[in-house]
C-alpha cells in the first residue's frame, strides 16, 4: 500500500447521486477513483466518514433538491459522523462560491471539470494538519473519462450507461448546460468499445448509450483549413460506434438516449430498423410543437418537419417505441399555443413523454424573456398533458394484451408484489413502465432474457407470463 493510499485505508465514503444517468456515471467514475486509491464504499450516507453529493443544476426543483438534499446531510457533520462533506457536479460548477457561503458545513466543492481530483482532495483533507478552510475546484469545464478510467457501477449488473460524449455544441435559449458542461468533447469509437467488451465480460447485456445530444456524436473529430475543430453533421461516426458495439459478445441490447430531431438521418433510421441489437426505442426530445415557441426556445426544425420525421419513423421502424419531453409556460406559451401541444400530443400517440415546467435559469438567453405565465398555469397544463397521456398510454399498452415480447429481467418489482419486474426494449431502465411477471414455480433470474405473453396492463405497467418463445 502506498503512502497515499495509507492515509485513505478503511475511511468510508458514500457518494450520494442526485440528477439525470450522465450524473450517474460520473459518481461512478469517482467511486472507481476512490475506491482505486483505498477508501472504502459504503451505501449509507450515516456509515460514512466522507460524504460528496454529485448534484444537479438543471432546473429549479433539481436545484432545490440538491441544496435539500446538502443541508439533511449537513445535519450528520454536527452529530459528529461525518468528518467531510463535498459537493460535487452541475450545482457546484454553477454556484460554488454561493455553496459554500450557504452551506458553511461544506468542505469543498468539486466541478463538472474535476472528478478525476476528489480523491486527492479527500486524502489531503483528512490529513490531520489539513487546512480547515472550503477548497473549490471548478477550473475546468467538464471531465469525460475513458476506457481505462476505474468505474464502480450503480445498479443492476446486467444494465449499465455509458458516456460517450460530454457538453453540446446547441445553444436551446432555455438550457443552460453548455455553460457548465462545455461543448461537445466525443470519445474515440475504440474507447467506448473497450469499455463496452470491459462491461459484457462482466455480464452486462444492455448498454444504454448517452451524451447531451447522442446524434451529434462525432461532430467535433473535424478540422477545417486552418486546422481548428469544425462544426458539422454527418452520422458516420455514429453508425460507426453502433455498427462496433452491437458486434460484440455478450451484449444483446443497445439503447440510445437524447436524439435530436433535425440530427436524424436515414442512416441511422436504417440501422434502428435492421440491426437486431439496436433497441427500436427513440428518445426524441422536441420541448415544443409551436414554431414561434420553437424559434424563441432556439431550436432547429419546424412543426412540419418533426411532424415529417416522426412519420418516416413510424413508417420504416416496426414496433417502435417514441418517447418524447416538452416543457409548458415557456415565455410566449399563450392559450393558443398550448392548445396546439396538446392537440398535438392527442393526434401523434406517444409512447411516452416527460412534461417539465419552465424556469428562468442563469446564464441563458430566454432569461431576458423574464417569466410571463404563472406557476399556477404552468401545473396546470403539465396536469392537462400528464392526464391526457395517461389515456394514450393506457391504449397504447392495451393494445399490446396477447402479444409476445422478448425481456430483460431486472429482479423483484418495487411494488412489494412478490413478482419480478422486466423490460422489453422498449421501455428504458428506471424512466419508463415495466412488465411484471406473473408467479410461476421456475422463477427467472436477473439479467436473463425470456419471452412472455402479455396478459393485463397496471397503470403504466404491462402484466405477463413467461412463455416459450
Amino acid at each position: 500500500m502506498s503512502p497515499k493510499q495509507k492515509v485513505a485505508a478503511a475511511v468510508p465514503v458514500a457518494v450520494v447521486t442526485l440528477g439525470c444517468p450522465k450524473n450517474q456515471v460520473d459518481s461512478e467514475v469517482m467511486q472507481g477513483l476512490l475506491a482505486k486509491e483505498g477508501f472504502r464504499l459504503v451505501d449509507e450516507p450515516e456509515q460514512a466518514r466522507v460524504l460528496v453529493v454529485n448534484t444537479c443544476g438543471f432546473i429549479d426543483a433539481a436545484k432545490e433538491e440538491s441544496v435539500d438534499t446538502l443541508l439533511q446531510l449537513a445535519k450528520l457533520k454536527k452529530q459528529g459522523t461525518c468528518e467531510l462533506l463535498f459537493a460535487a457536479g452541475c450545482l457546484a460548477q454553477r454556484y460554488p462560491d454561493e455553496l459554500i457561503k450557504e452551506i458553511p458545513e461544506l468542505d469543498g466543492v468539486v466541478g463538472t471539470g474535476d472528478f478525476q481530483r476528489i480523491a486527492e482532495l479527500c486524502k489531503e483533507r483528512l490529513k490531520p494538519e489539513h487546512d480547515t478552510a472550503p477548497v473549490t475546484f471548478t477550473e475546468h469545464v467538464a471531465y469525460l473519462y475513458d476506457a481505462t478510467t476505474p468505474r464502480r457501477r450503480i445498479g443492476p449488473k446486467h444494465s449499465a450507461y455509458v458516456k460517450v460524449a460530454e457538453g453540446c455544441n446547441y445553444r436551446c435559449s432555455f438550457c443552460a448546460i453548455p455553460s457548465f458542461r462545455g461543448d461537445l468533447k466525443s470519445r474515440p469509437v475504440e474507447s467506448v468499445a473497450r469499455e463496452v467488451e470491459q462491461l459484457a465480460a462482466e455480464g452486462v447485456k444492455e448498454i444504454n448509450l448517452i451524451a447531451q445530444s447522442l446524434t451529434s456524436y462525432g461532430w467535433d473529430w473535424r478540422t477545417v483549413g486552418n486546422g481548428s475543430v469544425g462544426r458539422y453533421k454527418d452520422d458516420k461516426p455514429l453508425l460507426q460506434l453502433i455498427d462496433r458495439l452491437t458486434t460484440i459478445v455478450g451484449v444483446e441490447w443497445v439503447r440510445l438516449f437524447y436524439t435530436y430531431p433535425t440530427d436524424f438521418t436515414d442512416g441511422l433510421i436504417d440501422r434502428l430498423a435492421s440491426t437486431s441489437k439496436l433497441c427500436r426505442y427513440v428518445d426524441l426530445p422536441l420541448q415544443h410543437i409551436n414554431d414561434g415557441i420553437l424559434k424563441a426556445m432556439n431550436r432547429k426544425g419546424k412543426r412540419k418537419e418533426i411532424e415529417q420525421l416522426i412519420a418516416k419513423l413510424r413508417r420504416r421502424i416496426p414496433d417502435l417505441s417514441l418517447r418524447t419531453t416538452f416543457i409548458v409556460g415557456f415565455p410566449g406559451e399563450g392559450e393558443k399555443e398550448f392548445e396546439e401541444l396538446r392537440s398535438f400530443v392527442a393526434d401523434t400517440g406517444f409512447d411516452r413523454i416527460g412534461i417539465f415546467t419552465y424556469s428562468p435559469e442563469d446564464g441563458t438567453t430566454a432569461l431576458p424573456l423574464g417569466d410571463p405565465v404563472t406557476a399556477q398555469v404552468k401545473n396546470e397544463r403539465r396536469q392537462q398533458l400528464m392526464d391526457l397521456q395517461e389515456e394514450i398510454a393506457g391504449e397504447r399498452l392495451s393494445a399490446m394484451i396477447g402479444r409476445k415480447l422478448r425481456v430483460l429481467v431486472d429482479g423483484l418489482s418495487q411494488d412489494e408484489s412478490g413478482r419480478l419486474e422486466a423490460r422489453h426494449q422498449g421501455q428504458a431502465p428506471e424512466i419508463d413502465g415495466v412488465v411484471l411477471l406473473e408467479q410461476s414455480k421456475k422463477k427467472p433470474a436477473a439479467g436473463e432474457m425470456v419471452t412472455v405473453e402479455v396478459t393485463d396492463v397496471e397503470g403504466y405497467d404491462l402484466v405477463g407470463r413467461v412463455t416459450p418463445a
